[in-house]
């Protein structure tokens, strides 16, 4: 199974919005997709996760400005970002797993895209 290929980081200011994009093979139909992030000194936390029926979690700190969706061909997940704070500069990785919840156990992650966003 290949590994998840993120893209779309980047640097925007404080305010913009950017969509990150994770790539899989297909193998990810009936899989549990995820976003996480991670800032420098701070552990890696989930930004939003997204389930084969297409029921969707979000983490507190990004509820009413990120969106995560995936294609109908359930091989790329998005997290479309708004209003975009200092604090949600870290790198961001996807991840896939047959079971939501089980990312850290039995999931297979992606390299990440770094998001930078500035005052």
């Amino acid at each position: 199974q290949a590994r998840p290929v993120e893209s779309g980081g980047g640097s925007v200011q404080s305010g913009g919005s950017l969509r990150l994009t994770c790539a899989t093979s297909g193998y990810t139909q009936t899989y549990c997709m995820g976003w996480f992030r991670q800032a420098p000194g701070k552990e890696r936390e989930e930004v939003a996760h997204i389930d084969s029926d297409g029921s969707t979690t979000y983490a507190d700190s990004v509820k009413g400005r990120f969106t995560i969706s995936r294609d109908n061909a359930k091989t790329t997940t998005y997290l479309q970002m708004t209003s975009l704070e200092v604090e949600d500069t870290a790198m961001y990785y996807c991840a896939a797993a047959a079971l939501c919840g089980y990312f850290d156990r039995f999931g297979e992650w992606g390299q990440g895209t770094q998001v930078t966003v500035s005052a």
